[in-house]
C-alpha cells in the first residue's frame, strides 16, 4: 500500500502520459486504470526487473521459492513472471489469469499467442477450474489448443480475507502457463513426459470461440460454425458442429 501511494505521488506525470496514449471513453475508466498501473509499479518496486529474473531462472521458476525470496504473494509472484518482457533481457513469455468461483476472469496478462475472452468464462476443462478443490496444492496440465499450439498450465488457488471477521472470505485460482517449448526451464515440467502427444488435454479459449467439433463440455454453439440438428439423433448436445 505504501508503494502505491509512492507511485501516485512521485510518478503523477508519468502515469498520465500513459493514460493519455490510452483514450478512455469517461473519467471513471481512466481512474480504475491509472490504480493499475500504480499497483503495478508497486510490484514492480517489490520484485525488481533484472534480479527478479535472475532468481525465477536460478530457481527454474518455482513460485513458492520465489514467493518466499521476495516476501510476496503467489499471485504477485505469477502475475510478475508474465510481464518479464523487456527486449534484451526477456524472460519465459507467460500467460497468467485469475478467476472467481463463478468461473469469472478477474485478471489477466499474456505474452503468449494465448489470448483471453473478454467476456464470460474460460474453457471448463482447463485445470484454473479444479484449483478449487485442491486448496493448497499446485495442478500441472499438458493442454492444446485448436491452433495446435501446446501449453504448460499450472494452476492454484488463492483465498484472501475480506477485511473483518464477519465479511465472507475471497476465494480465487490462478493459472500460469507457457508454450510447451519452454516448459524444461520449469520445475513444474519435471517427469511430465512432454513427448507423448497423447498427454495433452485438448482446451479452447472459450465455447463461443472455440471451434472443437467433439467436445463433450461445450455449452453453446460456436459463433463462426453452422450447426447440424437431427431430431432423430441424440448425443451429448442437441446439435453438432460442421
Amino acid at each position: 500500500q505504501i508503494l502505491l501511494q509512492l507511485a501516485l505521488i512521485s510518478q503523477e506525470k508519468l502515469l498520465e502520459a500513459t493514460l493519455d496514449l490510452a483514450r478512455f471513453q469517461s473519467p471513471e475508466a481512466r481512474a480504475i486504470a491509472k490504480i493499475g498501473l500504480a499497483n503495478y509499479f508497486a510490484g514492480a518496486a517489490l520484485m525488481p526487473y533484472k534480479e527478479f529474473l535472475e532468481t525465477a531462472r536460478m530457481e527454474r521458476h518455482d513460485l513458492e521459492r520465489l514467493s518466499s525470496h521476495f516476501g510476496v504473494s503467489i499471485e504477485q509472484v505469477a502475475h510478475r513472471l508474465s510481464t518479464l518482457q523487456r527486449p534484451g533481457n526477456n524472460g519465459i513469455p507467460f500467460f497468467f489469469v485469475r478467476v472467481d468461483q463463478a468461473g469469472t476472469i478477474t485478471k489477466r496478462h499474456s505474452a503468449t499467442r494465448l489470448q483471453f475472452a473478454r467476456f464470460g468464462g474460460a474453457c471448463p476443462l482447463w485445470n484454473v477450474h479444479r484449483a478449487f478443490e485442491t486448496p493448497g496444492q499446485f495442478l500441472r496440465q499438458l493442454a492444446e489448443t485448436p491452433d495446435g499450439i501446446r501449453y504448460l498450465s499450472i494452476a492454484r488457488d488463492v483465498t484472501k480475507g475480506g477485511g473483518s471477521f464477519n465479511a465472507p472470505l475471497r476465494r480465487f485460482a490462478i493459472a500460469l502457463g507457457c508454450e510447451v517449448k519452454h516448459a524444461e526451464q520449469l520445475v513444474y515440467a519435471d517427469g511430465l513426459d512432454l513427448a507423448r502427444p497423447d498427454a495433452f488435454e485438448p482446451i479452447g479459449i472459450s465455447c463461443r470461440l472455440c471451434e472443437r467439433r467433439s467436445c463433450h463440455q461445450r455449452s453453446v454453439p460456436p459463433l463462426e460454425r453452422q450447426l447440424i440438428i437431427d431430431e432423430n439423433e441424440r448425443d451429448m448436445l442437441p446439435y453438432r458442429v460442421r
